[in-house]
């Protein structure tokens, strides 16, 4: 049975990780190669880089910090923000990520995510989805959640999946940074609409929502940013949390270690 697992994402601006409510109001939460290793240390399974501003801005992502985080950690690394072609995921991927998240790109051009996965292998390729409820479901938004496409979530998630995607990070724009759980709703519907990993994203503030991501979302990674980047929970806490209640997670000799 496959392992679940615990993902910090560090979403960076300017060369610092930020994190807002529902995608606004940003504020400082650290230095994103400083952030990256202590995850690592504390036994994240990944870690999720996402340059948010990259693509808003049209400008070249953050090579340079890719570069100093996988020279200091040992953990794969999950890139994302500012990719427009194979060239960036190249880019990337030669700069230390493991793999490559797209979303903007891969609405504008969906065969992107079948160049990836071709060239690369589809365990390369995640494809970020920003969702936001409306009245009939949830639409997908681009551009750092600036963007409605008006293209519904659902839909898009399959043809992500049906042109060889590997998972799907996906975020509810309307749970992000409130700290109330995870959209179970949309999570176990494009969860069980798909035969590929869903990573559940926006929401988290206890021990009790990722487990509810996992157990009800039908998650098979939960990802988390400021319970993590502000010390309100540990990676070591939520693993330990989550074995005690049934959830098959990875322990190394770091976690082992705080058991004693």
């Amino acid at each position: 049975m496959l392992k679940t697992r615990i993902i910090p994402c560090l979403d960076v601006d300017d060369g610092r990780v930020v994190k807002g409510i529902n995608f606004v109001s940003l504020k400082d939460a650290g230095d994103p190669v400083e952030q990256a290793t202590i995850y690592s240390k504390e036994g994240a399974d990944e870690i999720t880089f996402l340059d948010i501003t990259a693509t808003h801005q049209k400008r070249k992502p953050m090579i340079e910090v890719i570069k100093k985080t996988a020279a200091n950690c040992f953990v794969p690394l999950t890139v994302g923000g500012g990719i427009r072609d194979v060239k960036g995921m190249t880019e990337f991927l030669n700069a230390g990520a493991d793999k490559v998240s797209i979303n903007s790109a891969a609405i504008k051009n969906p065969y992107l995510i079948q160049e990836g996965s071709v060239k690369f292998g589809n365990q390369c390729i995640v494809v970020a989805i920003d969702a936001k409820k409306k009245s009939n479901g949830w639409n997908v938004f681009i551009n750092g959640g600036r963007v409605d496409t008006g293209i519904d979530a659902i839909k898009w998630a399959k043809k992500a999946e049906s042109l060889g995607a590997g998972e799907i990070l996906l975020t509810s724009m309307d749970q992000d940074g409130t700290k109330n759980g995870f959209d179970i709703e949309l999570t176990s519907t494009i969860s069980n609409s798909l035969k590929i990993p869903v990573i559940a994203s926006g929401g988290v503030g206890s021990l009790e929502h990722f487990l509810t991501g996992i157990k009800n979302g039908g998650a098979s990674a939960v990802l988390a940013a400021s319970v993590f980047h502000f010390k309100e929970i540990t990676i070591t806490e939520v693993k330990k949390y989550l074995k005690s209640n049934g959830v098959e997670v990875r322990i190394d000799n770091f976690i082992k270690n705080q058991y004693d």
